[in-house]
């Protein structure tokens, strides 16, 4: 695989900055990444990335996720609305 040319690089970086300036402040973007996992990008500083499986196992529990952070709200550190 050849390297890519100056203008090839630089005509991408202008399509991700395009994208970059397109998205919705706290809105969520999913992709799948190189060795298959999907990624969450929005949620914070970091994506949150897991394979198929775990995605499935993790939306399996979301009522019970949801009851589990709804008791133990008092002892979560909450960020505040900005």
């Amino acid at each position: 695989m050849s390297e890519p040319s100056k203008e090839e690089l630089l005509a991408r970086i202008a399509e991700l900055e395009k994208q970059a300036g397109t998205r919705k402040k706290g809105s969520l973007e999913f992709r799948v990444g190189e060795k298959g996992g999907v990624s969450v990008y929005g949620l914070g500083r970091f994506p949150v990335t897991l394979y198929y499986e775990q995605w499935i196992r993790l939306l399996d529990v979301g009522t019970e996720l949801r009851a589990f952070l709804e008791e133990n709200k008092s002892k979560l550190k909450l960020k505040t609305a900005e």
